[in-house]
């Protein structure tokens, strides 16, 4: 499965900033060895159910840590059989925007 979220502080921090926080959720991502990328407006990442949701919550965690409100959003593409997608999917617009 893939799963797309957004994650972010929903309590203000004396410099008005979320960046700090994003970044603690990412870090959580990337050490999971999961395979995954982050862009500008969501983190994606792939793998099986209990340990991409593992993830998810450790990432809220994180953000939980310095802040009292935590805003979750989160879309998944649950596909039984199918692993690599993160990387075949765009492979395959691309596929198509070439001819």
């Amino acid at each position: 499965m893939i799963v797309a979220f957004s994650i972010s502080p929903s309590a203000g921090d004396d410099t008005g900033g979320v960046s700090a926080a994003v970044a603690e959720a990412v870090r959580v991502v990337r050490a999971s060895g999961l395979p995954n990328e982050t862009n500008a407006m969501f983190t994606n990442i792939e793998g099986e159910w209990d340990e991409v949701m593992a993830v998810v919550k450790q990432a809220v965690d994180a953000v939980a840590a310095v802040s009292p409100r935590v805003s979750l959003v989160l879309k998944a593409d649950i596909r039984p059989g199918f692993t690599g997608q993160l990387a075949a999917k765009v492979q395959r617009i691309d596929a198509a925007l070439s001819q």
